[in-house]
């Protein structure tokens, strides 16, 4: 799939995650006469964010009305089961219950019916009791809102496709491209990687991880910085799946941008339980035993990390535990199905990702899009959950801003 990455471009897309992919996908469709090519740092696309993801199609109920991450999930949502369909990628449309499970989240899961039917979101259930039990027969709640339109793919094999996609539009991705440093000349920039250089028209930066570095190299704000979370899921012994028909979620907090420990089906029928939600000391902390020096500092050195732990550390308390101990986490996900218990699970970590959640220095956790400019290029400063839903659709924004921005027509 990796190509040479070539002395002259049109557009270079710099990360090729999903979203990066899906960005140089759509320039290439609306500017067919450009060269368009991916730099991506590994030996592969999607190797971090898009390749460790929950997997699951999100249909748009928790974000806010009006909001770009409701606009974008909606319409992403439906353009990727199409997508899907028409590439023959492996999907399924499962359905998802979120539950409130004592008084004070009955309000909380109201407010969440209100939002997803105010973004658009199909069919949308509000059940109790013995309603409950005929989605998920094990589930227990005072109430749940049930989603018949959330689903689960792989998204490492959507972003293949898009990559597929590219190249038969005449595009390349090259990968062990980790771009170190970028010169804006009179037109064009250089973009200076670990195979050499690329001069590129316009640069469009989706980094994600390392999105922060790449913007202030570049010569944009350094506000957000980005702060890696990884998130670990257990796995449910095979003989105890048939506890979990689909996804079943618990009723978020709303003052924080994670949606709590749940419980997902995939297409292979395995069932993880997740995640948690730690800081680490590397953007690329899989392993918790991964530390890189440069991460660590960058994230000691934020004021917005101690604004923000300052805010939170119950619930980082909370999230350590569960870190650390099979038990705690079983636990947070038998508030939802009481039947499991700590011996229905695998010993070892069964999957875990890192979030590269963006940090705004008075410690605010971004949960929507943010970008930036600089000279010849912009930056997806942050693209949090549910990018891989929406790639599409944010593709297409992406690209739109970038036509303005580099006063080109589409």
């Amino acid at each position: 799939m990796s190509a040479a990455a070539p002395a002259r471009c049109d557009l270079a897309v710099v990360g090729g995650g999903i979203v990066g992919l899906a960005v140089a996908r759509e320039f290439s469709h609306r500017h067919p006469r450009a060269l368009v090519c991916v730099l991506e740092r590994e030996r592969r696309p999607a190797t971090h964010q898009s390749g460790h993801s929950s997997g699951v199609i999100h249909a748009g109920i928790y974000y806010r009305p009006g909001s770009l991450k409701a606009r974008l999930c909606v319409d992403g949502a439906r353009e990727l089961y199409a997508y899907c369909e028409e590439r023959e990628l492996e999907h399924e449309r499962c359905g998802k219950l979120i539950l409130a499970t004592d008084e004070p989240q009955l309000a909380r899961l109201r407010e969440l019916q209100h939002r997803g039917r105010a973004n658009g979101v199909g069919e949308l259930r509000w059940l109790e009791g013995a309603q409950i039990e005929r989605v998920e027969p094990h589930a227990r709640a005072l109430a749940a809102l049930h989603s018949p339109s959330t689903g689960v793919v792989d998204f490492g094999a959507v972003a293949r496709a898009y990559a597929d996609d590219l190249a038969d539009a005449g595009g390349l991705v090259a990968c062990n491209c980790e771009v170190t440093a970028m010169d804006v000349r009179a037109r064009s920039l250089r973009l200076t990687h670990a195979r050499g250089e690329t001069e590129a028209t316009h640069a469009i930066f989706c980094a994600g991880a390392w999105s922060d570095r790449l913007a202030v190299a570049a010569g944009a704000n350094a506000d957000p910085r980005i702060v890696p979370f990884r998130g670990a899921y257990l796995r449910l012994a095979p003989e105890r799946r048939h506890l979990v028909r689909s996804l079943i979620y618990p009723t978020p907090d709303p003052s924080l941008p994670f949606l709590g420990v749940h419980l997902t089906r995939h297409l292979d029928g395995d069932v993880l339980i997740g995640p948690t939600a730690l800081i680490v000391g590397a953007r690329d902390a899989y392993d918790l035993r991964t530390l890189r020096l440069q991460d660590l500092r960058d994230t000691l050195a934020w004021p917005g990390t101690w604004r923000m732990l300052r805010r939170f550390w119950p619930a980082g308390l909370s999230e350590l535990r569960r870190s650390s101990s099979r038990a705690a986490l079983v636990a947070a996900a038998a508030r939802l199905v009481p039947e499991l218990g700590v011996d229905d699970v695998e010993a070892r970590t069964a999957f875990a990702g890192v979030r590269a959640q963006a940090l705004a220095r008075d410690g605010r956790l971004l949960d929507d899009f943010a970008f930036s400019a600089s000279e010849r290029a912009l930056h997806v400063r942050n693209a949090p959950s549910p990018a891989a839903t929406a790639s599409l659709a944010i593709a297409r924004h992406v690209c739109e801003r970038a036509e303005q921005a580099f006063a080109l027509t589409a």
